[in-house]
């Protein structure tokens, strides 16, 4: 009789869903299951996954949406009869930044898990804040202030953290908290991103913190993968005993609870690897191992993001997280608020709405638009940070002009997004040998076309638009090869037999050149306008 095949399954618990993916040892994926936290869970009142406060600024998920949407998906999967008996590792993947806050019942509570309650049953009283604050929330500006005050400035916080102070990330939220609600802090016995909480839940017992989402925090020394002492007390006090360790991305961090196994199905033999975030987990489900292998999500915001062997901290652009899939290596990300809704608004108003028609103006217009030069702020930018919304229109000779034709208005907006990545990646050490895209503006292939020839760089495409919880799945099985061998197995070799990503195009030579002449150009006039200039 054969022996069965082994499964790897991953969770993402995002902003607005909570999702299951299983594949097995050749990546294939055999089962998805997702849980959407407005129509699913409606009692919480969530609007995308979220309650936005009055100040405009606060926005919090509550927590203990989180443990009733981990009962609800497993339900769904022991119904749908997925193949839980042959999973052999969990990991999971968290939406970055934000914290959850466990009192001093939560780890008894965690440990004696019965099998014939819910978790959220068990679990509702184990918070010292029931509500969450995530990365949407942007009223930590103070906090933000302090911490670069401390620590001797914007840069200074970057070379240690791998960002300048950040306001959704959690270290400034912890500040936050420590200051407007100083008992709830004093009950708290850990703090836990979305990420090791998670976690936690699986192992029934307070789980540790990846290095690779602990990059996002503000608070860990990025190089020596520690907590930063100098960050720690311009936090809040006893700040190191609530967070607990740091572990390596592929560390296996305990058995599954015998809760699972009971209740759900799973082997007693079922391990969890540390969980991750939700940007690192997407680097390994687009199996981005290597300096120069890049990927581009290409959504509501658009995100550059790839691997280096050493970080460049910048206090001005982009973000450096520990690698999730090599522990001696680093992630870089730029992230542009920009993205599809800015694209979309230039097509609704120059091409009627119409992607095809959109396209076929593309085509009626040269490489580099004659040397024009459009950008167009929607939303204040994040990389460069250009808080003056607007559109800025320059000429073949660098003069400021108030239109374009929709032919080249088409074109502008495509090259301004694309250059702009490249150039912020390059100064941040992204310099691509391929480019991966992945999200909903990714099935363009004329859109795709301009990022090759903006990179120089062929494009392919990613065959599944979830890539975090993929990505979670393949950490699981990563993981779990590093235990099965009692080493650290390079990640490559996990998906060594995996089916290949499509190339979408290569880039064109003499349009990439157009390009790179252009790029200094750009920069000088996009330097403009985000020191308030440029016309």
């Amino acid at each position: 009789m054969s022996e069965l095949p082994r499964y790897f399954l991953g969770f993402d618990s995002s902003t607005q869903s909570f999702k299951a993916t299983i594949v097995d040892e050749g990546l294939k994926v055999v089962y998805e299951r997702a849980v959407n936290f407005d129509a699913d869970l409606p009692e919480f009142k969530t609007q995308g996954g979220v309650h936005r406060h009055a100040d405009g600024l606060t926005v919090t998920s509550p927590t203990i949406l989180w443990v009733a949407a981990l009962d609800l998906l497993l339900e769904r999967m022991r119904g749908d009869g997925a193949p839980l008996a042959q999973v052999r590792a969990i990991s999971g993947s968290g939406q970055q930044h934000g914290s959850v806050w466990l009192n001093n019942k939560a780890q008894g509570a965690l440990r004696g898990l019965a099998a014939g309650r819910t978790l959220r049953e068990q679990l509702v009283g184990i918070f010292s804040v029931a509500d969450s604050p995530i990365w949407m929330d942007s009223s930590t500006g103070e906090q933000c202030a302090a911490l670069e005050k401390a620590l001797g400035g914007a840069q200074r916080v970057a070379e240690l953290t791998g960002s300048r102070a950040t306001e959704r990330f959690t270290g400034n939220q912890i500040a936050k908290i420590h200051q407007t609600q100083p008992q709830a802090y004093e009950a708290t016995a850990r703090i836990a991103l979305v990420s090791s909480f998670m976690a936690s839940l699986l192992i029934g017992d307070f789980a540790p913190i990846d290095a690779s989402d602990g990059a996002g925090m503000n608070l860990m020394d990025l190089r020596l993968k520690k907590w930063a002492s100098e960050a720690l007390p311009a936090t809040a006090p006893e700040l190191e005993r609530r967070l607990g360790a740091i572990v390596a991305s592929h560390t296996d961090v305990g058995p599954l609870h015998d809760y699972f196994v009971k209740r759900h199905g799973f082997a007693a033999n079922c391990r969890v690897v540390a969980f991750s975030g939700d940007n690192p987990c997407s680097l390994a489900g687009l199996r981005l191992a290597e300096a120069g292998d890049l990927a581009i999500s290409l959504g509501t915001s658009d995100t550059l993001f790839g691997t280096l062997t050493e970080p460049k901290p910048s206090a001005s652009e982009g973000h450096m997280f520990a690698s999730p899939v090599d522990p001696d290596g680093y992630m870089a990300m730029i992230c542009r608020k920009n993205g599809s809704l800015t694209r979309e608004a230039v097509r609704d108003r120059a091409a009627g709405g119409s992607w095809e028609t959109f396209n076929t103006m593309l085509a009626q217009t040269p490489p580099g638009n004659n040397g024009r030069i459009g950008i167009y702020v929607r939303e204040a930018e994040i990389t460069p940070p250009i808080q003056r919304t607007g559109e800025y229109r320059f000429n073949g000779a660098g003069r400021a002009v108030g239109s374009f034709s929709n032919v080249e208005e088409v074109r502008a907006v495509l090259e301004s997004q694309f250059m702009s990545m490249r150039l912020h990646g390059q100064n941040v050490g992204l310099k691509p040998a391929r480019l991966i895209a992945t999200g909903g503006a990714s099935v363009n292939p004329a859109l795709l076309r301009v990022a090759a020839d903006v990179f120089g760089t062929p494009v392919y495409v990613a065959g599944k638009a979830d890539s975090a919880s993929l990505g979670a799945a393949y950490r699981a099985l990563h993981g779990f090869r590093c235990r099965e061998v009692g080493r650290v197995v390079p990640f490559q070799l996990v998906f060594a037999n995996a089916t290949p990503f499509r190339k979408a195009v290569d880039p064109d030579a003499a349009a990439h050149g157009v390009y790179t002449e252009l790029l200094a150009r750009f920069e000088e006039v996009e330097r403009a306008l985000a020191g308030g200039g440029a016309g």
